[in-house]
């Protein structure tokens, strides 16, 4: 493991109050938007193909192909489920399953025959931009590292300076004011109260119960729900049916919630001082952002259309919340008829309450190259025999920043984060390409996308791609699209960070998801 990853841990020692990590910032930048059905049988390959409510996310210069107006609605069921590899040991996680919603919306789109710009067209959609439904899971025995490590360290800095600058003070007072002072992370508390971490009175040394063992078991959960929700504008003019501008305004809407459980125990039937540590978590994060995207469309030849999409970054204004609770079971430690003590997040806050934080997130720039070829290009959809699609998009993932939201001295924070952000992850390319066969009134679709690994660090493993297929019918301005799409994923998760420079040990995820899109359409 070389030291990009160490960076991250070194930023994150004494500032584990405040929440946000480079995970992130890639979890709101590095997905695969929903759409239509029609749009996602084709792997999302929209950029250059145009008529299509979808343009409004990906190339509002498609909306120029427009002449009537539509209404659109596109009801969705995502099933998902994923396998862990941490440790040299496999587990799979429970199968979860979300509805959502594609690419709705409405289309006004009318001939202007006194003018060049033959055609203009106005759109309002809303769409989901992300999918946060999932759900993981992985265990292993360890005996490098423990979770209490990090916690214990950090413990020990406190300790230190408290014993500096208050030396009469003993370390029962030490422990008993260390329990409710937010200079401490709320873990590390947490763990101090429970007893996973205990400082020995008579060597003056910190020291964690779970570490002490030299081997623990360690098992993770997580469950994922909510996702991106973006309301769209879009406006697209039309001249000469070779050019097509256009100009969208997204306005995203985040709603994020995370479950998380983590567990580690005592590997042997012994009785000790250790049995187990449970640490739960309920993270939640909720704002709303600001984007544009500008595109164009060109038909150099009647059947050959070339496009260009530029998305700016996605200026957030994001709130989170984070409650936790640990319980800790200690064996023949102090009781052993009461070895089992607990804490929850909000007993250590002066209100009871749970802290809210507020901060800003810029989301990475987008570029999509695109290129479609109509099979029968002309002016009655009838005798039109299908189409092949492309995109080519850039992603700079490593641009992305945090900002503090108020003046309240966390700025040092976010400017570390982000620069942690530009070491970890890259600019990287997405493909994805589909194509449309047309039988009089039925369609049959297929598709397919790639999106390369965002990680610097050659170690991190990660992708996603889909494989799609579907059918579609149309007849008398109405249709109805039908859509089947798997999607298969690596990424990396850490259960925890350690402080430079030792190396941080992660879980290697396949994520497998099934999503199934179905889209009524009608011409008004």
């Amino acid at each position: 493991m070389n030291k990009k990853i160490y960076l991250i841990a070194t930023l994150l020692a004494g500032q584990q109050a405040i929440a946000q990590l480079p995970e992130d910032a890639l979890r709101m930048s590095w997905n695969v938007p929903s759409g239509t059905a029609r749009s996602m049988a084709v792997g999302g390959a929209m950029g250059a193909l145009g008529g299509e409510i979808t343009n409004l996310w990906v190339n509002p210069a498609g909306l120029g192909f427009y002449k009537t107006s539509e209404l659109v609605l596109s009801p969705g069921l995502t099933l998902a489920s994923a396998k862990g590899s941490f440790r040299g040991t496999d587990a799979k996680s429970d199968n979860l399953t979300r509805f959502n919603l594609g690419a709705s919306g409405f289309v006004f789109g009318y001939n202007d025959p006194g003018s060049r710009w033959s055609s203009k067209a106005f759109s309002f959609g809303v769409n989901r931009v992300a999918n946060f439904a999932g759900s993981t899971y992985y265990k292993g025995t360890n005996d490098y590292s423990s979770f209490s490590e990090p916690l214990a360290n950090e413990l020990f800095s406190y300790y230190s300076r408290i014993r500096d600058q208050y030396p009469g003070r003993s370390d029962k007072q030490i422990v008993a004011d260390a329990v409710y002072d937010p200079a401490l992370s709320v873990k590390t508390r947490m763990g101090l109260y429970t007893y996973l971490l205990d400082i020995d009175t008579t060597t003056g040394t910190v020291f964690s119960r779970a570490e002490d063992l030299g081997i623990v078991n360690q098992e993770k959960t997580v469950n994922t729900k909510g996702g991106i929700t973006e309301i769209a504008l879009g406006f697209a003019s039309n001249m000469d049916d070779k050019l097509f501008l256009g100009l969208g305004i997204g306005i995203p809407i985040v709603n994020y919630v995370r479950h998380t459980t983590y567990t580690e125990s005592d590997p042997t039937a012994a009785l000790n001082d250790f049995s187990y540590s449970r640490y739960e978590e309920e993270y939640t994060n909720k704002g709303v952002g600001f984007n544009a995207k500008l595109g164009l469309i060109f038909k150099p030849v009647e059947r050959l259309r070339l496009g260009l999409a530029i998305h700016t970054p996605s200026l957030y204004a994001l709130k989170e919340k984070t409650t936790s609770k640990m319980v800790t079971d200690l064996e023949t430690s102090f009781d052993p008829n009461w070895p089992v003590d607990s804490i929850s997040s909000y007993q250590l806050e002066p209100n009871n309450r749970d802290p809210e934080f507020k901060y800003d997130l810029v989301s990475p720039w987008k570029f999509i190259l695109s290129g479609s070829y109509a099979l029968n290009e002309v002016a009655d959809v009838s005798r039109q025999k299908g189409f092949i699609t492309a995109d080519i998009e850039y992603v700079t993932y490593g641009s992305s920043k945090f900002k503090e939201a108020e003046d309240n001295g966390e700025g040092e924070y976010y400017k570390q984060v982000s620069d942690a952000v530009k070491q970890l992850y890259k600019g990287a390319l997405n493909f994805r390409i589909g194509g449309e066969l047309k039988f009089n009134t039925i369609m049959a679709r297929g598709g397919f996308s790639y999106y390369t690994n965002p990680y610097k660090d050659s170690e991190l493993k990660a992708n996603r791609m889909n494989v799609s297929g579907g059918l579609g019918y149309r007849d008398h301005g109405f249709w109805i699209d039908l859509t089947y799409v798997r999607a298969l994923g690596k990424d990396s998760d850490f259960p925890y960070r350690v402080d430079a420079p030792r190396a941080n040990t992660y879980a290697s995820i396949k994520d497998q998801t099934s999503n199934v899109m179905l889209t009524f359409g009608i011409k008004l």
